[in-house]
């Protein structure tokens, strides 16, 4: 008979030896709807960005945005659906419906308790609000609703990916802006860990609507140039803020082991993680970024040499470029790792921009290719070797993912090729 220490370590062993891999990708992005699209369009060097379209920006000091292109819910969604959702949750509903399909996996044919869904958000419920404060402004009442619905769709991608297919495992939502993907797939890791069979992770998010685009002003981190190619330019002198966008990825994680005894496809796996907090202002104590990199690769069992490229966080604002420069060179050395930022084409995605970096990394090392930064002319001063001009074939086995949120969240997530 099993003691509790013993079942205690047991279960601690099992969660530190379990490989989890990547079987599915499912991607709605400006540049591409469609994992493929999407993947040409980046390696191609191919921007989404563009003027707003959703809604008359024109009186707003930024005007541009990387939106999903083509997308047409009624085209992928049964129409009950479409009036208890937002935009943004449709993009997260048919992504979901392709990462599945993308891993052969039939969820009528699994025990719904062996299936979970962990997604990030940022600025879900915007637009539901936004139509909700329309409602209260034009006929009075309605006035819970409109903080009842920013509230509830915090949840509502994770809740409705559920009900849809049936999963009724571990469940949650991770609110970490855009560090949020990364965290997501890492909370989805220790579910695989502890037992699930399946969950799909990541995160879609977006809040292209006047309210949500207001929220993001606030923060003085938007670029208000007119011009798509010079709007969103990381590590680059005329760096001047970023350009919104919308979408992201969501993710299908499995156990190794139980994927290949399936014959599931793999794109590669989830090998480290790990998330760190920058100390408040005016402490003189140094950002996180490093440590949550030298975290990760010690996380993965990875040595910074054996990393193939950096995929970087590029937030574009000249002080928050230099620590993520710093970071990079200091664990690396200076110009010792290509670094790319495919984020550029797009926008910056909220919680959906990581998971989509992480979709762009298992790709690379699918096909052998780093993707470019787009627009950028980099600044030698950052010391970086970034990809810039068109892609650069290059074999990956090991990418090192870079995400951070507003208020000071850092992580770090290592993929590899299965059985590296």
């Amino acid at each position: 008979m099993k003691t509790t220490e013993s079942l205690s370590t047991a279960t601690a062993t099992l969660a530190t030896t379990t490989r989890v891999v990547v079987t599915g990708l499912g991607v709605t992005a400006p540049n591409g709807l469609g994992t493929e699209d999407f993947w040409s369009a980046t390696v191609e060097g191919r921007s989404g960005i563009g003027e707003i379209r959703r809604f008359d920006a024109s009186g707003y000091p930024a005007r541009l945005s990387g939106e999903v292109p083509g997308f047409v819910a009624e085209d992928h969604l049964p129409g009950r659906l479409l009036p208890q959702t937002d935009h943004m949750t449709r993009l997260a509903l048919v992504a979901a419906d392709w990462a599945l399909a993308d891993a052969g996996v039939t969820p009528g044919e699994w025990a719904p308790f062996d299936m979970g869904v962990v997604t990030a958000s940022s600025s879900g419920g915007f637009e539901f609000g936004q139509r909700e404060l329309q409602a209260l402004w034009s006929k009075g009442g309605q006035y819970v609703s409109a903080y009842q619905s920013f509230a509830w769709f915090y949840a509502v991608n994770t809740g409705q990916i559920s009900i849809r297919h049936g999963m009724r495992g571990p469940s949650g939502v991770v609110v970490s802006d855009q560090a949020g993907g990364l965290d997501a797939l890492a909370q989805g890791r220790r579910q695989i860990r502890k037992g699930s069979k399946l969950i799909v992770s990541g995160g879609v998010d977006g809040s292209i609507c006047p309210w949500g685009h207001v929220a993001q002003l606030a923060a003085g981190r938007l670029s208000t140039s007119d011009d798509p190619g010079r709007a969103y330019l990381p590590f680059d002198i005329e760096a001047a803020g970023h350009v919104p966008g919308e979408g992201g990825a969501l993710l299908i994680l499995e156990d190794a082991e139980a994927a290949r005894e399936r014959g599931a496809r793999v794109y590669g796996e989830i090998a480290g993680y790990a998330a760190t907090f920058d100390p408040p202002p005016g402490t003189g104590r140094e950002p996180g970024l490093e440590r949550a990199i030298r975290q990760a690769l010690a996380d993965a069992g990875t040595d910074a040499g054996d990393v193939d490229v950096v995929f970087a966080d590029a937030a574009a604002i000249p002080e928050l470029d230099r620590a993520e420069a710093d970071a990079v060179t200091q664990v690396f050395g200076p110009e010792a790792v290509p670094v790319t930022a495919p984020k550029t084409m797009t926008g910056r995605l909220l919680s959906g921009a990581a998971s989509l970096d992480v979709a762009a990394a298992l790709l690379s090392i699918r096909d052998g290719v780093i993707p470019p930064t787009a627009h950028v002319t980099p600044d030698p001063a950052y010391r970086l070797d970034l990809v810039t001009g068109e892609a650069r074939s290059a074999r990956v086995d090991t990418a090192l993912v870079l995400a951070r949120g507003h208020g000071g969240f850092n992580s770090a997530m290592v993929v590899r090729r299965s059985g590296s």
